[in-house]
């Protein structure tokens, strides 16, 4: 069995049902797995989205022409019939998996199988084919809990509340921002946001996904008069001009990067808390087990030692190339 999907120049291509899924040059029907920016690119004809993504990807793109699919929902396109499945990477995202002529492929996106609270949970899909990230695709990348990052991430705003400082927390600002946001305890005091967080937030909000109450940082503000807060912005803003009107800060940074120690120390904030959303090595390797697929596609990330070890445990393993975003830590959706 091969032709289902084929990698091309352009993207994951379906000759069968003439659609591309998260291409990233411009093509006619483009089938995307989420909202983040090197999936979910502008310049495309035809898109097709879960219900839940669409929101989030017309406010990135613009005026698109689009189409919403239900979970689950099957849709028979040309000679291929394709279904959109949970991801758990952030709200909306999905697995896709095409179906033509009896072979099944999955192209998984990017995911994690950890249920976050607020993404759609994760589903294994049963497939021939199984397209996978691999962008924590080491043994040194295992997540701890989230309950333990949310114990610590409390105690740390705590500290830096008694200490007459603001905590600054960077944090991607679709759906990392949002599941931080959750985990937090109001208790301790107020939230703010960024205006690129808030604006998000607005989006999910109105599709009913539960958010704490937040308050924008807009430039009429008064930063300083929100005692024994924390702010939760794009990475980019930690140490910059706009971080200064809060006065002392502490700053902290939230991505599976802090599993390393040299990335904390050059990102520079004074905290570091290991926490993603895609999946660590035990999750990559869970998900294609729970496929029962025998052939796999690694896209980005890790790729050729994770490529290694799934051909070492009897797999059929393969590197394909694409434009995903893989280890680039300023990547706005990197991790």
């Amino acid at each position: 069995m091969n032709g289902a999907l084929i990698f091309t120049e352009k993207g994951i291509y379906c000759p069968a049902g003439d659609f591309y899924i998260d291409p990233w040059r411009p093509v006619d029907r483009a089938l995307i797995t989420h909202g983040h920016a090197d999936h979910a690119r502008s310049g495309h004809q035809r898109y097709l989205a879960t219900h839940q993504a669409l929101p989030v990807m017309h406010h990135r793109l613009g005026d698109i022409q689009s189409q919403g699919i239900a979970y689950g929902e099957t849709q028979k396109i040309g000679d291929a019939t394709v279904s959109f499945h949970p991801a758990g990477h952030i709200p909306g995202s999905a697995q896709i998996r095409v179906e033509v002529g009896g072979e099944i492929w999955v192209v998984s996106g990017d995911y994690k199988v950890t249920d976050d609270g607020l993404s759609e949970p994760f589903e294994p899909v049963k497939c021939h084919s199984f397209v996978t990230e691999s962008t924590f695709g080491l043994p040194v990348f295992t997540w701890p809990s989230q309950a333990e990052v949310a114990k610590d991430l409390n105690q740390w705003w705590a500290d830096c509340a008694a200490d007459g400082k603001t905590a600054i927390l960077g944090a991607y600002s679709l759906g990392k921002a949002q599941r931080l946001m959750k985990m937090l305890d109001p208790s301790i005091g107020p939230i703010m946001t960024h205006t690129a967080v808030e604006a998000t937030n607005a989006i999910l909000r109105t599709q009913g996904y539960d958010l704490p109450d937040t308050i924008a940082v807009t430039q009429d503000i008064d930063a300083k008069a929100h005692k024994g807060c924390i702010v939760i912005a794009p990475p980019a803003a930690l140490g910059s001009n706009w971080a200064k009107k809060f006065g002392p800060v502490s700053s902290g940074f939230a991505s599976g990067w802090m599993r390393l120690r040299g990335i904390r120390r050059r990102r520079a904030a004074d905290r570091g808390f290991v926490i993603s959303d895609h999946a660590d090595w035990t999750g990559l390797l869970s998900a294609v087990k729970n496929t029962g697929a025998e052939n796999i596609y690694i896209t980005h990330g890790y790729t050729d030692i994770f490529t290694q070890h799934l051909n070492n445990i009897g797999y059929k393993a393969q590197v394909v190339p694409t434009e995903f975003g893989d280890t680039d830590q300023d990547s706005e959706d990197a991790s």
